[in-house]
């Protein structure tokens, strides 16, 4: 399955080439609107045409400004024109990006959409806010190939940001936006790919081929590396299923790095709950359970691109939890990367157990900071939604990093609390910890509090808990398709560019 990415480029003037063009609509003091982007030659042409400004058609077509609200507008010189809300004159990058995205997804949705060329022009010349466009039109352009014996329509083929300024910083920004973006859109594709092709070997063998053009070191740890390297976890994990689990490991030094960030993505690539198994009804989203590596390898080939001075050692850890006659149970007591011993609760609670090995291995790397992603707990879900990641930490500083860098990637986390009660819950009578407190209550902290255990004394660490945006069940909205979303890409890019300084 081979994605075509739309291309994305940069234009003073409207192409006319254009299949379709997209314009703003803002409010203007009291009950008006503003139409924002038309051009003069756009707005002459379709004066001449309809007898009428594209201002006074839009009135007359009641066009909302409300974000995201679409209206469509007669064609002038073979060019649709689509009117999107942006909500408010003074515009904010997500704001942007979400109106975007949904003006993208309509074009996309088009019948008979193929091959389209589109135009987004917004009136807008600030860096970050082309960043946002940009983004927020291949994200929303963004469609998973389907799985079929017959060759799927490709509905938009590219991309144009016309800005009145064009330039270094512009240009720039657009080139930020097509890495970020295709960042993204690679972790939905692996989260979305069927888990009878996507299992731990053939994910570290896409892994290693989709960081080959960047200055990435890439070693992969197979089944018999991780017994002899004494990877407890992640072996337990995936000892049921016949498709052996694999440790990947990323290394991007670039000259000049002051900060060193390690990063750590769960990579269950089929959760059945093992022996304590699932509800049928609770396992067909399952091959989401991935989505945390997936982000943390997209995201260090974007960082990687973008040429960030920071230094960054990437894992995932990929396992597969099945049902079998070799499959770890509950009560099993396991040792771990860093020799401490788990006593575990429950087979479906695996993701904490991949975590700590590769957190722990993280460790022996001295890194400044570690953030791990993972689709950790339904706990999360319940207390946030599906829409909000829950945040962790071993302390406020790396907390308000953390949170700026969501904050600039216009993604939604929320900060959970570590408690010294909640720590208590993971005592053992047979081993060092127990993987979990034995009951429901505060699963997500508990959690959070069973990988803090695996962090080296001294470093900071953060825990992104994405059970919930990492999958979009529902309709589509914004720039976010219905499967897998790509969440957390954005933060830890974000991330690394607070980081460099």
């Amino acid at each position: 399955m081979t994605r075509i990415n739309p291309t994305l480029t940069l234009s003073r003037s409207l192409p006319k080439s254009a299949d379709v063009v997209v314009l703003g609509v803002v409010p203007l003091t009291g009950d008006g609107l503003a139409v924002v982007g038309a051009t003069p030659d756009l707005e002459k042409a379709f004066t001449k045409a309809y007898g009428r400004g594209i201002r006074d058609v839009a009135v007359a077509m009641a066009a909302q400004s409300k974000r995201e609200e679409l209206t469509h507008v007669p064609p002038v010189d073979g060019a649709r024109l689509l009117l999107v809300g942006l909500g408010d004159a003074d515009v904010t990058p997500e704001a942007v990006r979400i109106s975007v995205g949904s003006a993208l997804r309509a074009v996309a949705a088009l019948p008979g959409a193929d091959g389209l060329e589109v135009a987004v022009s917004l009136e807008v010349t600030d860096p970050e806010l082309l960043q946002a466009a940009g983004e927020g039109a291949l994200l929303g352009a963004y469609r998973f190939e389907t799985i079929t014996a017959t060759t799927p329509p490709t509905p938009v083929t590219a991309v144009t940001l016309v800005s009145a300024t064009v330039g270094a910083a512009q240009k720039d920004a657009v080139a930020r936006a097509k890495v970020v973006a295709d960042a993204v859109c690679q972790a939905r594709d692996w989260g979305n790919t069927p888990p009878n092709l996507l299992y731990p070997e053939t994910f570290a063998d896409a892994a290693r081929g989709y960081v080959r053009d960047e200055r990435i070191a890439v070693e992969i740890l197979d089944e018999k590396a991780l017994e002899k390297g004494g990877y407890g976890g992640i072996l337990a994990v995936g000892g049921g299923s016949a498709r052996k689990p694999r440790l990947v490991r990323l290394s991007y030094t670039p000259r000049g790095a002051e900060a060193h960030l390690a990063l750590v993505g769960k990579g269950i690539t089929f959760d059945s709950g093992g022996l304590d198994i699932k509800p049928a009804g609770q396992m067909a989203g399952m091959k989401f359970d991935m989505s945390g590596a997936a982000a943390v390898v997209a995201a260090t080939r974007a960082i990687a691109a973008l040429g960030l001075k920071v230094k960054v050692t990437a894992y995932a850890a990929l396992a597969e939890n099945l049902p079998s006659g070799s499959s770890y149970r509950s009560s099993d007591v396991l040792t771990m990367f860093d020799g401490q011993t788990v006593e575990n609760y429950n087979t479906d609670a695996e993701g904490r157990l991949v975590m700590a090995d590769a957190i722990a291995r993280a460790g022996l790397d001295t890194p400044d900071l570690i953030v791990d992603v993972a689709t950790l707990t339904g706990a999360c879900m319940v207390a946030l939604g599906l829409r909000t990641g829950g945040l962790l930490t071993n302390g406020e500083a790396t907390s308000d990093l953390l949170l700026d860098a969501a904050e600039a990637a216009g993604e939604d986390f929320w900060e959970l609390p570590l408690t010294d009660f909640t720590r208590e819950q993971l005592k053992s009578t047979v081993a060092d910890m127990r993987s979990g407190a034995g009951h429901r209550w505060g699963g997500a902290l508990v959690a959070g509090a069973f990988l803090e255990r695996f962090v080296p004394e001294g470093v900071a660490w953060a825990h992104l808990d994405v059970a919930g945006p990492a999958e979009n069940p529902d309709a589509p909205y914004g720039y976010v398709p219905k499967g897998g979303t790509g969440v957390a890409v954005r933060t830890l890019v974000a991330l690394a560019e607070l980081l460099q300084g």
